[in-house]
């Protein structure tokens, strides 16, 4: 996920003070934050663990509240949040595809 690897192996004191870093994870979280609200409902719904109205509302914050982003509650989503994230994707993907690795292109069952 591209959000977590512009922070891989960075400490935090240096991702606070890189303002390109900081600007461009705080975009892939707004991306991943829309893309979220552009999931089905039952999708979503397989996944309750994963904190779907946080997700979708963070965005917000990001775009409105830019000057208000705490560099910390980035660095704590992407180091905390992300990897069960990317793990559901995963997941969602894998029952997506066939056996050949061949997109399937028919929802996973239920």
């Amino acid at each position: 996920m591209l959000a977590r690897s512009f922070v891989a192996g960075m400490e935090f004191d240096a991702f606070a003070d890189d303002r390109r870093t900081f600007y461009a994870v705080t975009r892939c979280l707004e991306i991943i934050s829309e893309a979220s609200r552009r999931l089905e409902e039952p999708l979503r719904a397989r996944h309750p663990e994963l904190p779907w109205r946080a997700i979708m509302g963070s965005g917000n914050v990001y775009r409105h509240e830019y000057d208000n982003v705490a560099e910390s509650f980035v660095w704590r989503t992407v180091r905390d949040s992300l990897p069960g994230l990317l793990a559901v994707v995963d997941r969602e993907l894998n029952q997506r595809t066939d056996p050949d690795g061949a997109a399937s292109g028919r929802p996973p069952p239920e």
